[in-house]
């Protein structure tokens, strides 16, 4: 039964595949003309966060490109996920901007590829604050230390100083939806799925959220970025890498249902984090735009956010020695040209 379960499993999962590339024109023969990929193995590393779905619905999509060995690292402690590719133990991944500015700011080896989605982070807050300046004094909740420099740009933006105005305190992030709810804190930013479980359960309210409220829906959040080295001495397997995240972006845009069962199944069987909930996968894929990476403007997300961190004295580079130094658009100008929507 074992056996049938599985080959049963691998049959609904070419379907699903087969189906999705057929609507989306995703052939493998795009790319027959290029050379090979240098390397056939490639490391994608991940966090739970749902809105990374690109990055884990592009598995088929990466092996028909070329990698017959794709390995997935889950990372949910210890150092972030993002300098994990920075130190050489992975080769790509999808993730917020502004940590990795300031990872090429403490002088990481970090390359931006290209935009992926905007608005993913949602503020929540209790019923007695109203806005980001309320939060003036007030306690942020946030996973280690790391993750202030996710918040902080969208404090500095109201005027408050990320140092000196909030109450920071660490708890696990699985806990802080519960210490909202009891008001043992004031606020923290919540991550798909969490934040959809937050609303459906009426915990809080949202007081930003940047997929609808500008500045933040104009510029990504989440981008593609890749190991310096990486891109350095493979740039055949750099290319198809991110052709394979990016067609798998617009899968996740065009094709939502599809998308959330694929980060479903490939969640299940882990030890943690639990696999999220398929319907909250599924508005996370129907609430993020997926499919207008083609629209924004890449060098400008890292532009904006580096100069957030630059005003909260959070980095020392400049946005031009940020941009100059850590980002590469060759790849993602070629394939706007290959891939136009």
């Amino acid at each position: 039964m074992k056996s049938m379960n599985c080959t049963r499993r691998d049959f609904s999962r070419g379907l699903t595949l087969a189906a999705a590339t057929a609507t989306l024109g995703l052939r493998p023969t795009t790319s027959a003309a290029e050379p090979p990929p240098e390397r056939t193995r490639l490391r994608v590393v991940h966090s739970p966060a749902v809105c990374e779905a690109p990055s884990l619905v592009a598995e088929e999509l990466l092996k028909a490109e070329g990698f017959t060995d794709v390995q997935y690292i889950l990372k949910t402690g210890g150092n972030p996920y993002y300098q994990a590719v920075a130190a050489g133990e992975g080769d790509i991944l999808m993730a917020f901007a502004a940590p990795l500015i300031a990872r090429v700011d403490a002088g990481d080896s970090l390359v931006f590829l290209a935009g992926a989605h905007t608005g993913c982070l949602e503020f929540f807050a209790t019923k007695r604050i109203r806005s980001i300046p309320e939060l003036k004094g007030k306690t942020v909740a946030i996973a280690e230390r790391g993750q202030s420099l996710i918040v902080a740009p969208l404090l500095t933006y109201v005027g408050l100083d990320a140092d000196r105005d909030i109450n920071w305190v660490i708890h696990p992030y699985a806990e802080q939806g519960r210490l909202l709810a009891e008001e043992k804190i004031d606020a923290f930013v919540a991550t798909p799925p969490l934040a959809q479980e937050l609303r459906a359960r009426n915990i809080g309210h949202v007081i930003l959220d940047t997929a609808k409220d500008r500045p933040w829906s104009q510029y990504f959040c989440c981008m593609v970025v890749s190991n310096g080295e990486f891109v350095r001495r493979h740039p055949n397997a750099t290319k198809r890498a991110l052709r394979a995240i990016l067609k798998a972006t617009d899968m996740c845009g065009m094709e939502p249902q599809r998308a959330a069962r694929l980060v479903v199944d490939k969640a299940s069987g882990r030890t943690a984090p639990p696999p999220p909930n398929y319907e909250y996968a599924l508005q996370t894929m129907r609430e993020i735009p997926y499919a207008k990476w083609r629209e924004y403007d890449a060098n400008d997300a890292v532009r904006f956010f580096a100069l957030r961190l630059h005003e909260a004295r959070l980095i020392k580079s400049t946005p031009q020695e940020i941009i100059a130094k850590s980002t590469n658009w060759r790849f993602l100008n070629e394939l706007k040209r290959e891939l136009k929507g």
